[in-house]
């Protein structure tokens, strides 16, 4: 039997099936990408008065995180922010990324526990198509 680690004991059966029989396969060598299309909706936990959105989270499921990057990508004019219970919870059991790392690493900004008082104290930004342009002088 090949020495691949099976994610079930169901795997590891039929696999070892196609060993016993000679029969070559290859197990997990490759990755396929999609796309979901059917429109979801995300409400936002909560709104600062000066339009900071906060995403509060105690676990952060691999389903928020896919959530919550196609809503960072989908509205780049928000600012949308998370807070944790435990900021330095990792994402899944064996992994070595914490939740701040992957905000980190997707550009969104985080915070441990409670919102920041920085962020409470923010001036409030206008959304890009508001902002005033350079004149062009010349």
């Amino acid at each position: 039997m090949k020495t691949n680690r099976y994610r079930s004991k169901y795997e590891e059966d039929v696999c070892g099936k196609l060993d016993q029989d000679n029969i070559p396969f290859d197990y997990e060598t490759i990755n396929l990408h999609y796309e979901i299309t059917e429109q979801r909706r995300y409400t936002p936990d909560v709104i600062l008065p000066n339009g900071i959105i906060i995403e509060l989270k105690g676990r952060f499921t691999a389903k928020d995180r896919k959530k919550m990057l196609l809503v960072v990508e989908q509205y780049p004019d928000l600012d949308i922010r998370m807070v944790f219970m435990r900021y330095n919870n990792r994402l899944y059991k064996h992994s070595n990324t914490t939740y701040a790392q992957w905000c980190d690493k997707n550009n969104i900004k985080w915070a441990d526990k409670y919102i920041p008082e920085e962020w409470i104290q923010e001036k409030k930004k206008l959304p890009k198509k508001e902002q005033k342009k350079p004149m062009k002088v010349g």
